[in-house]
This record gives C-alpha cells, structure tokens and sequence, in this order.
C-alpha cells in the first residue's frame, strides 16, 4: 500500500505539472559591483549593493525592468482576472471599526466596502445621526494619501490627525475643529514613530529632525524628540519637552492620563524594554522623574489612580502582572501588586466603569476578566467563542463599552459591552459572501527540532481527505514579541474556498508564551524560530495534510526573514515562497532607517558575536549555486522606510542569478506604497490577486 501511494503521489504531480503550461522566464541582466566588506577577518562580497540607492536613475531602471517581467508572467496566468473579479465581491461589503466616546459624542470609521480608505464618522451620543467628520478618500484621487492616526481632544472639541503619503512612516499632523467641520492652519511634518496625546488644547507628539533631500527614506533615524503644540500656532513654535542628546538611537513617545494630570514619557532603544518618567502636569515647574531604569523591562501605564499610577509590566513576571505604583516612591520594593502573574499571558487591562478589564492570551486565543480596582477578582467577561478580542473601548465612570470580535471563519464584529451587567450584544455585524459553517478550525501541538511544543491553527473545508495532495499555505512571524492569534482575512477566503488549507504557526519569537518565548527566539537563538517553522511543515506533511509540491510558505517584514531563511535553509520542502517586505541583509539592516531599534532581537554585525551567527541564516548571503529555489514571489515597495526595499532587490537580484530549474523567481515593486500600512484597497485587491495568482499556478490549483 505504501508502494502504491507514492506511485499515486509521484503520477499526481507529473499529471499536474503536464497541465500546466511552461512559461519561459527571462530576467533582467542585474550588474554586479565589487565591493567587499571585511567582518573580522572574513570577507563577504556584496556585488549589489549599488542597489541600496533607492533614488538613483539605474534602481529605478532595474526596478522597472524587474515589474516588467514579473507582470508579464502574471499576465499569462489564464485565470489571473477571474481571482480578481471574484475577491472584488468578497471585500465588497460594510466594514465599521469599534466606537469610543470623547466628550458628548461617539466617533467611529466605515467602509462601505471598495471605498480606498475608510471614513471617520462622528454622531452626539449612541442614537444620534451619523455624519462624516474625514473622509481620507478626499486626500488623493487614487488613495495613496492614507489616514495613519486619530485622536480627539478630552472636550471633544478638536480631532487631531496624521496622515502618511504613499505609506512612508513618515507622518503629516493636522489639526479639525469637529462642531464646524472646519480644518485648522496647523500642519505638523517630519512626525515618525508617534501618536498625539491632548492636555487642554494643544497635545504631545514625536518628531525627528528634517532630513537631507534625497535621503527621506534611507537615512538613519536619530535624535528622537517629544514636542507640545497649541492649537492655532506654527510648528516652529511648538514646546520642546523632551531631548536626549547623549543617546541619538532612542525613541520617546509621551501620553497623558485620561484626567490630565500626570504626563506619562516612555524611553525606548529597540523594539522591547522601556524606560518610565512622569510628570505632574499640575507643577509647570518640576522636571520629568525617572520611574524605572534601563530597558530590561517593559512599563505600560493604564491610567492613575489618584496619584499613583497603574501599570502593566513584565518585571520579573514574564507573562504580566499589574502593579499600582507611587511616583513619590517608586522603587520595586513598594509596588503593589494588583493582578498577579498568572499561567496566561496578560494583554492589557483597560478601565472601564469601575472596574478593570484584563485580556489574556491562552494558547493564542483571547480570555478576559473582570476585577475591582483593588485587585478583587469578581468574574470572567463574556466572549462570543474561540478568537481574539480587538480594540476594547471605555472609560472611567462610563457603563458602556465597545469591542471588536473575529477569528478565521468569523469576520470582524462589533460588540456593545454592558460593563456592570457584564452582557454582550452585537451592534454590527457584518453581511459577507462566505459560509462559515463549510470550513472547520482546529488548534494542533507538534513538537520542534528540540522538542519544544509549538502550537499551529489549520483551516480547511470540512471533510477534507488527507492524502498529500491539498494546496497548503503556511504562514509565519516569529519576531519581536508579536502574537497572531485567530483573525479574519478577506484574500484569504479565495485560497479556502478552492480547496486550500491555511495554517498559522506560533513559533517562538512571537509573544504567544509570554517574554520567555519571545527570548528563545532572539539573537543566537534565531534558528529556534526557523526550525519551529521547518518543523511545522514537516508536521504537515507527515500528516498527509499536504507534500513538498504542494506546500507554500509566506510571512512579513521578521515574516519575510523567516520565509527568506527557511526556503535557502531546506529549499526541497517547499513548492512555492512568498517574502513581503522581509529583512533579508542581516549584516546591513542596522544601517537603514529605524533598523538599528531592532538590535534587541537580532544582534548586529558589529561585534563578532554577532556576526557569527548572523552570517549562518542572513538570507541574501545563504543562497547557492546550482540549487533549485521554490517558486518564489518577493513584494516590496518603493517608498518602505521600515524594512527598506534594498533587502528585496539585493535578495532576489542574487536568487536570479543562483536559481537552477524551472521555479520562477519574481519580485514585485510596489509603487506609492510602503511596509503595508494604509495601502488603499484598490492597491489591496490587486497584490491579493497577484498573490493568489501566481500560488495558484504554481501548485498546479484551478480557480473553482
């Protein structure tokens, strides 16, 4: 029988690569420099690195000669226009954000389905007429001007927001007067890494200096600076409130508590650990208190008690606790601990009504409790199933709540929260073009490299046979204490609906177990990340939920990594790979823009240490000759000033070179587009259809 089942497989495969036509692919002919760096004592060459000036004429040759290619390819996919009709009616439906209530009325976003950019409503209290307070549709005609962030003033008075052009990190403020409608003179530019936090009627933001032209998007960010701006002033007047000149690689981001009295600032030198000053707004004169030292630690402050201060942290708690802290005493030893540590990761805790709201995470799925202020556990929240709680919104004295619920088969749906019955009741729901009750989702454990117990989410129709043949995509983060927990994706309901399977694994790195799972996947301990992510797919196969030919792989920006290290790592175990935006120069990503911040977990080349074994899974320096790489499609974007698109054009410029075989090695370029963040939904539809596309016909799939 065992005979006869490889037999089976092997004639599936030749039958299914007979079907589909071979499309010959020429690349560009991309040329090579000779450049060599030394890192103690070795030498590594890095011939396309003139690939790192993302504004000279020969980038933007090459970048347009590389979407020409990739474009061509796509071009002759038979069923290329058939996906992108069919995902244009699944996201052609109502989307509503999670209502908050500022002042006498309640604000919201929709989207009435294709609209590029969501709306942002107001209406005075929960029964009164909605009416379009900015609408970011209005920025630009082809919606690459994105809304990036909202914050209305304590009196509902103001709405102060930023927007982000092209999805650059960078950031425009602005400021409305929301009774008129009316848009303020104020503009507020080279904002970066920030929100905006009212006291009285002008609030706290971040900025850097202007850069150099020409460099807006490359160069370094340093000397992170917090600023106070009054309303109905220029930015040139704006406060100075925080600078450290002694360390130009920190950030500092300031918030202020909901009563306006203390001023909360946050310290920060990578993506983990904080630093925690205050000040009491009520003394114009006193200077910012240092709370807790050193970036071991996070420090996440809820709001104040009177004049202490509630803070989640995981100071000796890796998996949270919250602690009620004295600014006038603020040393460990005379914290009070309000919610212990528990097995369960803590999320967050939100005041609402009188009583704390906690959120955990149990095996990457969303529970929540309900406590008094002092502590006194009084009863678990009421959650509508197995999923993740998203944007839970209320306020000190306030009896009503919203929050958002979803999960793979479930789309995001809002919830009206009755803080003292503790009852729930859906406000929006939304109407969708799928049947949730085909599909089925289960949670598996399977064992990593060193057996280490990781958990996986797999989707797929109900009464799926597990032969070896499904179309399987297995996707990954693994980084910078980030958890994926169960969440509802419009592209990803065409791949279920055609016979796919998707899978989530949450391997190390992430947040899933708490800080001690984040930290195993860190620096010298990075491959635990990658083998967990080989090891799933090995689960997979053996068993016969899919096969080497039928298995892709994709993941984002540390995602990107992931996918760029496993598939140079074992490129035998996939068909087809799929790196967005990923960091694939190991030795130079600390170089570019913020990429120094994410030092903490990755380590750099600048010590030995670090260089031994970043070397030993950098993607861009781990492909060989005469190896057959999978199908691969790489995205990035012109103007991503997170992961910079160097990474990318150097990574794939390199696979094109190597490649051996006949798996297509594509990369495409995004224009007026960033790391991902406010991309309008045209631009949305036509990557998922590119996506989609070129999976499909790479694992031999036929659009139902």
């Amino acid at each position: 029988m065992k005979n006869f089942y490889i037999l089976f497989l092997v004639m599936s495969i030749v039958a299914m690569n007979a079907c589909k036509p071979k499309m010959e692919v020429k690349y560009p002919v991309t040329k090579k420099v000779d450049t060599v760096d030394n890192y103690f004592e070795t030498k590594i060459a890095d011939p396309y690195r003139w690939l790192e000036n993302d504004t000279s004429v020969e980038t933007a040759a090459w970048v347009t000669a590389e979407n020409a290619v990739t474009e061509g390819y796509l071009a002759k996919i038979p069923f290329r226009e058939k996906i992108r009709v069919r995902l244009t009616k699944i996201w052609n439906y109502p989307r509503y954000g999670v209502p908050f209530k500022e002042g006498p009325c309640y604000f919201f976003f929709k989207n009435d389905g294709l609209q590029n950019q969501s709306v942002f409503y107001v209406k005075k209290g929960l029964e009164g007429d909605a009416r379009v307070l900015l609408d970011a549709n209005k920025f630009s005609e082809d919606g690459t001007v994105a809304l990036a962030g909202t914050e209305v003033s304590h009196d509902g008075k103001y709405l102060a927001y930023s927007i982000a052009r092209s999805g650059s990190d960078w950031k425009e403020v602005h400021v409305m007067e929301i009774a008129s409608g009316k848009l303020l003179p104020d503009t507020l530019k080279w904002v970066k890494f920030s929100g905006m936090s009212w006291q009285n009627d002008g609030f706290y933001y971040s900025r850097y200096d202007a850069p150099k032209s020409g460099l807006e998007l490359s160069k370094k960010n340093e000397f992170h600076k917090v600023y106070y701006h009054k309303v109905g002033t220029e930015q040139q007047e704006d406060k100075l409130i925080y600078q450290n000149l002694k360390y130009p690689q920190r950030n500092y981001g300031a918030s202020v508590t909901d009563d306006q009295r203390f001023l909360i600032l946050y310290e920060s030198e990578s993506t983990s650990g904080t630093a925690l000053y205050y000040r009491d707004l009520g003394k114009p004169d006193m200077p910012f208190k240092q709370l807790t030292e050193g970036f071991e630690y996070e420090y996440g402050v809820v709001d104040n008690v009177g004049d202490k201060l509630l803070i989640v942290t995981n100071h000796k708690a890796p998996k949270k606790k919250l602690i009620l802290m004295d600014p006038a005493n603020p040393e460990p030893g005379k914290w009070k601990t309000i919610i212990p540590e528990r097995d369960d990761v803590l999320e967050s805790v939100r005041l609402a009504g009188e009583v704390l709201i906690s959120e955990y995470m149990q095996n990457a799925t969303s529970q929540a409790f309900i406590y008094s202020l002092n502590g006194k556990f009084l009863q678990e929240m009421s959650l509508p199933g197995i999923g993740t709680l998203a944007g839970f919104r209320g306020k000190k004295g306030e009896q009503v709540a919203f929050y958002g619920y979803t999960s793979f088969t479930f789309p995001m749906t809002i919830f009206k929260y009755d803080v003292t019955q503790n009852k729930s009741e859906i406000y929006n729901r939304p109407e969708i073009d799928f049947d949730p009750d085909l599909y089925e989702v289960k949670q598996v454990f399977y064992l990593s490299k060193d057996k280490t117990t990781v958990p996986l989410f797999i989707i797929h129709k109900k009464g799926m046979e597990m032969n070896g043949t499904n179309p399987t995509m297995l996707y990954g983060y693994g980084g910078f204490n980030v958890s994926l927990t169960p969440n509802f994706s419009l592209s990803r309901l065409l791949f279920l609906e055609n016979g796919g399977v998707y899978v989530v694994a949450n391997i190390r790195g992430g947040g899933e177990y708490g800080e001690e799972w984040h930290k195993a996947g860190t620096k010298e301990r990075k491959q635990n990340v990658f083998n967990d992510f080989i090891a799933a797919a090995e689960y997979l196969i053996a068993e016969k939920y899919t096969s080497p030919q039928y298995l892709a792989i994709m993941g984002g920006s540390n995602g990107g990594l992931l996918v760029g290290a496993c598939m140079t790592q074992h490129p035998e175990l996939f068909k087809v790979a799929i790196p967005h935006v990923g960091v694939m120069d190991m030795l130079r990503y600390h170089k570019f823009t913020i990429g120094w911040a994410w030092a903490s977990d990755y380590g750099t080349s600048e010590t030995k240490e670090g260089f031994d074994y970043l070397i030993k899974y950098s993607p861009l320096h781990n492909l060989r000759d005469s190896v057959q790489y999978p199908a691969t499609l790489a995205f990035t974007a012109d103007h991503d000033d997170r992961v910079v698109p160097a990474h990318t054009f150097k990574f794939m410029a390199t696979l094109q070179e190597k490649q051996t075989g006949d798996n297509p090695v594509l990369v495409r370029i995004d224009t007026k587009a960033g790391h991902g963040a406010g991309k309008p939904t045209a631009k949305l539809i036509d990557e998922a259809t590119d996506l989609w596309s070129f999976v499909f016909y790479n694992l031999g799939m036929t659009l139902k």
